[in-house]
């Protein structure tokens, strides 16, 4: 498609010198900009905070617990998730909820991953359904638990160690499944890595893989699955 140059003056930028946060993402995504935490100072967060409340709510992920002392207090409506790390600011009435998106864990110790998934699955406005400690080395716990999430609209399965329990999840269920190795393993995981390459080699067809501990990625994933599921013309 050729340049318009009447696009550029639909785009809004706002520069905060430290930041350009990009205020249009909203209208060309669906959802505004999130924002990473890590290695930004506090002072920068609040500044970054500050403009995008006036947009509507606010999602910051991988934030630190004394970063969140310090800001959580700075305003109205701010939730900090310690587990998942997440920084939430509510600006308005709570969103309609839209579709269903089950997230399962393999064991206990993924569960600040799957946390980070549910809180930006929440934010985007999509119903969740948390399935724990359901591993492989307990098989008969995941068919116990499968009336909870074979209807869902889409599921994030969150799993280190050997990283099986994606394609077991997607031998259950028609709707597509978003693989998320964590980080959760003794030394021959290597740091999620094995749980990484045994996702991306899984024989089940509707699974697919996002990174390392990325709890945000596959939630955010996922979201846009149900939304689109629900919007379609198909199922209205």
């Amino acid at each position: 498609m050729a340049y318009d140059r009447g696009m550029k003056s639909e785009t809004r930028t706002a520069d905060l010198t430290e930041a350009q946060l990009d205020l249009d993402r909203q209208r060309r995504c669906g959802y505004p900009e999130v924002v990473y935490a890590a290695g930004k100072t506090v002072e920068t967060l609040q500044k970054i905070f500050e403009r995008l409340v006036q947009e509507g709510d606010v999602l910051a992920t991988r934030m630190l617990p004394e970063q969140a002392a310090v800001l959580v207090p700075c305003f109205p409506g701010a939730k900090y998730n310690p587990t998942a790390k997440t920084f939430r600011i509510r600006v308005g009435p709570a969103a309609k909820r839209v579709g269903l998106v089950a997230v399962i864990t393999a064991g206990t110790s993924d569960l600040p991953v799957a946390e980070e998934a549910i809180e930006t699955l929440d934010w985007m406005g999509a119903e969740t359904r948390l399935i724990q400690d359901v591993g492989v080395a307990g098989p008969h716990r995941l068919p116990e638990r499968l009336a909870e999430f074979e209807h869902a609209d889409a599921i994030v399965v969150v799993a280190g160690m050997e990283g099986a329990l994606p394609s077991v999840v997607g031998g259950y269920v028609s709707c597509p499944v978003i693989a998320v190795p964590t980080s959760v393993g003794y030394g021959a995981s290597l740091g999620g890595i094995s749980a990484l390459l045994s996702m991306l080699n899984s024989c089940a067809a509707n699974v697919t893989v996002v990174n390392i501990d990325a709890g945000f990625k596959g939630g955010y994933v996922a979201g846009l699955i149900a939304r689109g599921k629900v919007e379609s013309p198909a199922t209205k």
